[in-house]
């Protein structure tokens, strides 16, 4: 009990109020044996003197929680997502952090009562645009795990989007990361084809702007790497458009 408080501990920040904060309660309270009340009442109580600043923790809390409405967008709990998931936070936090998130995760993930639309728009209010772009980026390497995202997948994360206030050409390049086509490299770089070489350059520069890795280092060292990938891709995608070109 005591390595899960101190795992909550360190997940503390914004994330433990409003509608997360409620859940997370209710989770808490009725998954894990040892915790009373009064315990959940004073972590939302430490919660509310910290800074309004997102933390390593309440990107973690987020990602758990939107993760489980990916994962049951399809009627069904693929294990290859689940394994994902643990995978996924033993690479960034470690065996024990990643052990007390998933024990925390199984009781998110058999909670239907809760609503995408308000965990996502406490997520908007609190979170940096940078942020919730990274969170997207893993959604969908999360709804790719089992191979294929479903139409069903795909619209709950068009809805998460559009609730975090992602706009379609975000969302779409995101997207054209896990979909492989001759139009991908354009997508990631929200042109057209038929833009212009000045255009494309000029394109390529913003991007890596929007989603430089150290848009997100203020989450700490365990999330650079996932940003990194997400940059490549797009360094990636510039690259195949200059061979195509001749540029």
């Amino acid at each position: 009990m005591a390595n899960f408080t101190k795992f909550l501990g360190a997940a503390l920040g914004w994330s433990f109020g409003g509608p997360i904060g409620a859940l997370l309660g209710y989770v808490i309270g009725n998954s894990i044996d040892g915790f009373t009340k009064r315990d959940i009442q004073d972590f939302r109580q430490q919660a509310q003197d910290h800074d309004n600043e997102t933390h390593s923790g309440d990107f973690e809390i987020s990602l758990l929680i939107l993760s489980s409405f990916v994962i049951k967008a399809d009627g069904k709990i693929d294990q290859r997502e689940l394994d994902f998931v643990r995978a996924y936070f033993l690479k960034m936090y470690g065996k024990e952090r990643a052990n007390h998130a998933f024990r925390l995760f199984r009781g998110i993930i058999k909670n239907n009562d809760v609503s995408v639309r308000q965990i996502s728009l406490q997520i908007r209010q609190q979170m940096q645009h940078a942020s919730r772009l990274q969170l997207m980026h893993y959604l969908f390497a999360l709804a790719k795990a089992d191979e294929i995202i479903t139409p069903d997948e795909l619209s709950m994360l068009h809805k998460i989007s559009g609730y975090l206030s992602i706009n379609a050409y975000d969302f779409e390049s995101i997207k054209a990361m896990f979909y492989e086509n001759a139009e991908s490299a354009y997508k990631i770089l929200e042109i057209e084809k038929s833009a212009t070489d000045k255009e494309i350059k000029a394109a390529y520069r913003k991007m890596v702007k929007k989603h430089h890795p150290d848009k997100v280092k203020h989450l700490g060292d365990e999330h650079l790497k996932g940003a990194e990938e997400k940059f490549l891709k797009i360094q990636e995608a510039y690259e195949k458009i200059k061979k195509e070109r001749g540029l």
